[in-house]
């Protein structure tokens, strides 16, 4: 069922006027993550034996056209073209414990991407956080470690893109993302809060205003926030 309402979203924006490249994109890349994630965790060693599909696609993605007209377009896009290059960069290097173990993988590695040059960082921040100031990214953004949130097995669509980032929020928020101690009024959450703590408290919200936004069971605010170590080995 969830296939058929791809496709006809696909249809649908064929309809609107999206570019046929685009709704290729979007349908290997689709095509890619089903054949390739399972419950968060990537085949990298099937792909390095068989790199026929993430190369296509990678083409597909070198030539896609990013307009600043449709922000559901380009949040996708650059979604997903960031999951495909982390599993690019991992694949390259494979057999590799952690992507921290191939020096400047988010900062110095580049991949051509709508026709720019971009590093893994800068898909990140310049594409995705400075453009749109939602923290929300951090947990679709996968870098390729168990500490991450785990990688969907779908494509981001963008006519589904808004719903598909609340899903995996919460998913995170509700979920090992985060451990509250009652006992002790205390809730640890990754590292990821710690790094880009000025995503999560923009117009002077806490990072409890944030976590309790998307949370089912809410955290008391008297409740003091603590950061558990984040875990880079890698998600095979």
């Amino acid at each position: 069922m969830e296939k058929q309402l791809m496709f006809i979203l696909i249809f649908l924006m064929t309809l609107s006027g999206v570019s046929q490249n685009t709704n290729v994109f979007f349908t290997e890349a689709d095509a890619f993550f089903e054949a390739n994630v399972v419950n968060g965790k990537v085949a990298y060693a099937s792909i390095k034996d068989n790199q026929g599909q993430l190369n296509k696609l990678l083409r597909l993605a070198e030539a896609f056209t990013v307009s600043g007209d449709d922000e559901s377009i380009n949040k996708a896009f650059w979604i997903n073209a960031y999951n495909i290059c982390v599993i690019k960069g991992i694949v390259d290097n494979y057999p590799i414990k952690s992507p921290l173990d191939k020096a400047g993988f988010f900062d110095k590695d580049t991949y051509k991407l709508a026709g720019e040059t971009l590093t893994l960082n800068a898909i990140e921040h310049e594409k995705l956080i400075a453009g749109y100031k939602d923290a929300r990214f951090h947990f679709v953004l996968v870098c390729g470690a168990l500490g991450c949130p785990p990688l969907i097995n779908e494509v981001y669509m963008p006519a589904t893109v808004e719903t598909q980032l609340d899903i995996q929020t919460k998913k995170a928020l509700n979920g090992s993302f985060l451990k509250v101690n009652s006992k002790k009024k205390r809730v640890e959450v990754s590292q990821i809060m710690e790094w880009y703590k000025d995503d999560f408290t923009i117009d002077d919200r806490t990072e409890i205003d944030f976590i309790n936004s998307y949370r089912t069971e809410k955290i008391p605010d008297n409740y003091r926030l603590t950061y558990f170590p984040y875990d880079w080995s890698l998600n095979e």
